[in-house]
């Protein structure tokens, strides 16, 4: 190699990251909020109160049974027309959302095959514990 075509054990910059455009939702979010503030403060202290139960409501779900994971953000969008900390938080999310939702789609072949084998495999340890110990799998 010549001098001119040596390659230095330098890694090279990354290219500087594009921001990824925010999901529909949010843009919808944001038109809403601009005319949130508009209305009466019993209309807005009415939405936070709504936000505020549908946000606790949500994280009860987190250890109760429930959509913990759809009821939260449901609550962030209501009340993120009046703070601008849920707005903020709200949008991480969906955009973190967006992120998995690409990523999911992207899986090869051998990971939903992988993915087949663990849950056959799981119902399969399943079947034989029941087998075993005479576990009941209908309450009777």
């Amino acid at each position: 190699m010549d001098s001119d075509t040596q390659v230095s054990g330098a890694r090279a910059a990354s290219p500087p990251r594009q921001q990824a455009e925010p999901p529909k939702v949010v843009r919808k979010l944001e038109r809403r909020r601009e005319t949130h503030r508009d209305h009466g403060k019993v209309y807005r202290a009415a939405f936070v109160v709504a936000g505020a139960v549908i946000v606790l409501g949500g994280l009860a779900m987190l250890v109760l049974p429930g959509p913990a994971f759809l009821v939260i953000p449901i609550g962030l969008a209501i009340l993120s027309l009046e703070f601008a900390w849920a707005g903020r938080l709200l949008d991480t999310a969906l955009v973190q959302a967006d992120v998995a939702k690409t990523k999911a789609a992207n899986t090869t072949q051998a990971q939903k095959i992988l993915t087949g084998v663990a849950i056959a495999a799981a119902l399969a340890a399943f079947v034989v514990i029941a087998i075993m110990y005479d576990v009941p799998v209908l309450p009777v």
